[in-house]
């Protein structure tokens, strides 16, 4: 992994994921990086992906490798810089492995280092996985729903990570209540009648009441949409699009915190 160079185009993606404006490392984290790698800092008053690609070019062509290089990004995906706000992790993450797998690398959940299969046999489904976490943990979405972007879920499209969430509100409603049904069975049991296993609110009011049926009735809605259609008819070749799935993963997040917060 060390003997190696990068390109060009891949330092500049590099410096491009670490220095993004939004989520990227600060000004001062750059200085304090740089210094920790002994890479020198060539142009601290250029914009922070410039700073970055100059002074990872810089070491490059000093030193003949890339050991520094690959020294910064392990140091600056230290998970332990982020306990402060975790999402900031991931999003890093997500843009630095869509410019390190054309390398042959990618930061792992505990930001470490992998070599893996290069850019050029690399399944489209993986950086679709990589974007669509990426995107998701900038929304906010329940930790519950973020484990189903997996690329072996998105080898056709992003259908299977959607309907897969789906099954875990499901496998969560049926824990909550102690029932074994499935679909709309379970939740005509769980969450409606005169005395609900799972309760989202006091019930006290005709307006909690409303939204104790109304919340049923979206569970059902997304239910039926990704589970009673496949079991019936070859609906997973859906072409579904990415802003859809985040929308529709974005609603079982929705579900999902409101049932962490249900009475039973």
């Amino acid at each position: 992994m060390n003997s190696l160079f990068f390109r060009d185009t891949q330092l500049e993606a590099i410096a491009g994921a670490l220095g993004d404006t939004s989520s990227g490392l600060t000004g001062a984290e750059i200085g304090f990086l740089l210094k920790a790698s002994q890479i020198s800092d060539v142009d601290p008053t250029a914009t922070k992906r410039v700073r970055l690609y100059n002074a990872f070019a810089g070491d490059q062509n000093h030193r003949k490798n890339r050991v520094h290089i690959l020294a910064f990004i392990r140091k600056s995906m230290k998970p332990e810089r982020y306990v402060s706000n975790p999402e900031r992790f991931e999003l890093m993450r997500g843009r630095l492995n869509q410019a390190l797998l054309f390398a042959g690398l990618a930061v792992d959940h505990s930001g470490m280092l992998q070599e893996v299969a290069h850019a050029r046999t690399i399944s489209e489904s993986r950086l679709r996985a990589e974007a669509l976490r990426a995107d998701l943990v900038k929304r906010g979405v329940h930790e519950d729903v973020l484990k189903f972007c997996k690329e072996e879920l998105l080898v056709s499209n992003y259908f299977h990570a959607v309907m897969e969430a789906v099954k875990s509100v499901m496998d969560k409603l049926r824990y909550k209540s102690g029932l074994t049904d499935d679909g709309a069975s379970l939740i005509d049991k769980a969450l409606l009648g005169e005395r609900p296993l799972v309760r989202i609110n006091a019930l006290s009011t005709e307006s909690e009441k409303s939204e104790q049926k109304g919340f049923a009735n979206l569970l059902k809605g997304v239910a039926g949409m990704f589970r009673n259609t496949t079991a019936h008819e070859a609906r997973i070749h859906w072409n579904m699009s990415k802003d859809d799935a985040e929308d529709l993963l974005s609603m079982t997040s929705l579900i999902h915190r409101r049932l962490d917060k249900a009475h039973t």
